[in-house]
């Protein structure tokens, strides 16, 4: 039933963030471009309901509750930030909008270590939602299943630690496509 939930709430989520930028940019509602956008932290909160619902109402712990309490945590900590990646984009296409620009170089790098920031925030929302759905549920073997999950965020926040410090060491360079039309502007 959790696995549904959560693939029936991604759906949701990008049903309302596509929804709410074509109300708003192809439709000329921006009000109810907003109206959607603002469902996106809702679809959050009800997936977070049906998982404290499914538990504390007898259910047991499997691994798609610690999917659910990451999927949150990310969609909280990136969600401002995928809306605003989706804008940028629906923005050139369909409202005659600058094309995104594509980061290289000391500000990529920068880029990159914002997410790291980012991904901690979502692992540390994460593991409060684990925790505290083990603390609520108080039962160990009902719950067994979360405990695995803490060392999943970890490896989580290694690899986006990694990834940053390999920009840092070997930044992206523009392509050359990229620094020829930049030459010869």
């Amino acid at each position: 039933m959790i696995l549904t939930a959560l693939v029936i709430c991604e759906v949701a989520f990008w049903v309302a963030i596509l929804g709410g930028l074509a109300a708003r940019y192809l439709l000329h509602r921006p009000r109810l471009g907003a109206a959607l956008l603002v469902l996106a932290p809702v679809i959050d909160a009800v997936l977070l309901v049906l998982v404290a619902v499914d538990l504390l109402g007898g259910g047991t712990a499997s691994w798609q509750h610690g999917l659910a309490a990451i999927y949150i945590g990310f969609s909280v900590a990136y969600g401002k930030r995928m809306v605003a990646w989706a804008d940028a984009r629906f923005t050139h296409r369909f409202a005659g909008g600058p094309a995104p620009e594509r980061l290289t170089g000391a500000r990529y790098t920068a880029k990159c270590w914002r997410d790291v920031l980012l991904t901690t925030l979502a692992v540390v929302i994460a593991a409060a939602i684990l925790g505290s759905i083990i603390l609520l549920v108080d039962d160990a073997e009902r719950t067994a299943a979360l405990s695995n999950w803490f060392g999943i965020l970890g490896v989580i926040l290694a690899i986006d630690v990694l990834w940053a410090l390999s920009y840092t060491v070997w930044p992206r360079k523009p392509s050359a496509a990229r620094q020829s039309t930049t030459l010869g502007a």
